[in-house]
């Protein structure tokens, strides 16, 4: 009883306890690793690689040029996001580091599904960096919410327009696409009201803080991801040798992407291709020429960053201690959105 006694008063037991964190810590770490490792794995057995090589080789070297350029802007725009989420939460992580862990975190997002790269890298690595899970947590609802924005507006604005028609047996009518895309156009609107006019800005949501960003910050939001869906679409467009209108392009690229988060298959992998092939069958593209040209759009904007991903993720998780080191505390993070409400 003695020694209990002694070890409770020097603080032995709650060493013990704090003790079993970091062996559980590196658990989970391992664990989420083989994850990581096991679906990169049944996506490799998905694509077919010779197929994909073939395609490539049928372009010219100004078209993959092209591509090439579109699909680092398309990465560059989605780095923007998260400079979003770090104005809007105000931690003090550097740009080049805010945009290396969105460049990774896109990449597996693309490939592995949200939950892998938008959810679980964001964690690790923005944690890693010194960032609080409330700030990551603001930081990737912020950014998920900055891509659908943009993918609403662009989709109410395609489907009140008439831009894209769907297959007949989809059953879905003229008229009930047109009523779709006005009502995506007044929760746009709408949103943007409550940014600028609404008087309750702040709410609770299980413990997280949010808050309503500013006119200009929305405004922002739905910039930077319109023009990145539009550059995605452009990636596709060229790769289809302009063969198609790009509005009709870029309105089955957001019609693919619902229904690729629908489907919940890993890239969307057969989503993307059949729903292609059903919308522009008959605009004088043939199916080998679709699928060629998606299966180049797979390899150059989600095989290609991924494997380059997955190097720098290591090289970061590497550096991680030394980069947290360099960043200042956070307690002087107060972002300006944040600060109106009295948020530290």
């Amino acid at each position: 009883m003695k020694h209990d006694d002694s070890s409770r008063r020097h603080g032995r037991q709650p060493k013990q306890k704090h003790g079993r964190w970091p062996v559980i810590k590196k658990m989970l770490t391992a664990l989420f690793f083989i994850a990581v490792a096991v679906l990169l794995v049944v996506y490799a057995r998905k694509v077919d690689w010779g197929d994909v090589a073939q395609a490539i080789t049928h372009y010219s070297r100004r078209s993959v040029l092209i591509v090439t350029g579109l699909v680092v802007v398309s990465y560059l725009l989605y780095g923007i996001y998260d400079l979003i989420g770090r104005a809007y939460c105000g931690h003090k992580l550097a740009v080049s580091q805010v945009m290396l862990v969105s460049f990774i975190c896109y990449a597996f997002t693309l490939t592995l599904s949200t939950w892998v790269g938008g959810i679980g890298m964001r964690y690790r690595l923005y944690s890693r960096l010194g960032l609080s899970n409330s700030a990551i947590t603001r930081i990737f609802s912020l950014s998920l919410a900055t891509n659908w924005l943009g993918y609403i507006l662009l989709a109410g604005v395609v489907c009140a327009f008439g831009v894209i028609k769907l297959p007949g047996k989809w059953d879905i009518s003229d008229i009930a696409l047109r009523l779709i895309g006005i009502g995506l156009l007044l929760f746009i609107a709408a949103y943007l009201w409550c940014c600028a006019f609404a008087k309750h800005r702040r709410w609770t949501v299980r413990g997280q803080k949010l808050v309503l960003p500013s006119l200009r910050m929305a405004g922002m939001q739905l910039l930077v991801s319109c023009t990145n869906w539009m550059v995605m679409a452009a990636i596709i467009y060229v790769l289809l040798n302009n063969k198609a209108d790009f509005p009709l392009v870029l309105g089955v690229l957001l019609v693919s992407s619902i229904a690729g988060v629908i489907v919940h298959i890993p890239a969307g992998i057969g989503v993307l291709e059949a729903v292609f092939v059903a919308m522009l069958g008959g605009e004088h593209l043939s199916h080998g020429t679709i699928i060629a040209a998606l299966l180049a759009y797979r390899a150059i904007y989600f095989i290609a960053p991924l494997l380059l991903a997955i190097v720098l993720y290591f090289g970061l998780e590497s550096r991680a201690d030394a980069l947290r080191a360099k960043t200042p505390s956070r307690d002087k993070n107060v972002g300006p959105d944040i600060a109106e409400d009295g948020e530290s």
